[in-house]
């Protein structure tokens, strides 16, 4: 892995989290942009060299939706930058990790996207995540 990607943050009311992490980062989102395939508009901070994302769900029965309902607003995910995501969920696996999705999808910001089971990365939602060429 190459480095922390960005740091993923659920949250009910993407408007006005906006305001917020533009009042605390100091500087506007730099994109938003809809995952119908996931349930989720996303909008995208920086801060340096890192990225924030922020996920609202598009409707109730979202992965966003279901993650604010049990545990309410706040860190979601950490993604991580890789070069070959085929070849690191073939050697994640191999390590005993719980890959959610074999096959990744493309998901927000032009990248290939998969994930790991938070029960095998102590309960922690990692994603995985290759620029799309």
């Amino acid at each position: 892995m190459e480095k922390i990607e960005h740091i993923g943050i659920a949250v009910k009311d993407l408007e006005s989290s906006n305001q917020l992490f533009e009042k605390l980062l100091g500087n506007p989102h730099y994109k938003i942009e809809e995952v119908a395939s996931e349930g989720v508009k996303t909008s995208f901070f920086r801060s340096g060299p890192n990225k924030i994302e922020l996920l609202e769900a598009t409707h109730p029965d979202s992965p966003i939706a279901k993650f604010i309902e049990k545990k309410g607003e706040g860190i979601h995910h950490i993604a991580f930058a890789v070069d070959d995501i085929f070849s690191e969920i073939t050697r994640l696996k191999s390590e005993g990790f719980i890959v959610l999705n074999e096959t990744p999808k493309k998901g927000a910001d032009n990248k290939l996207v998969a994930f790991l089971h938070p029960k095998s990365t102590n309960g922690v939602l990692v994603e995985l995540c290759q620029d799309i060429h």
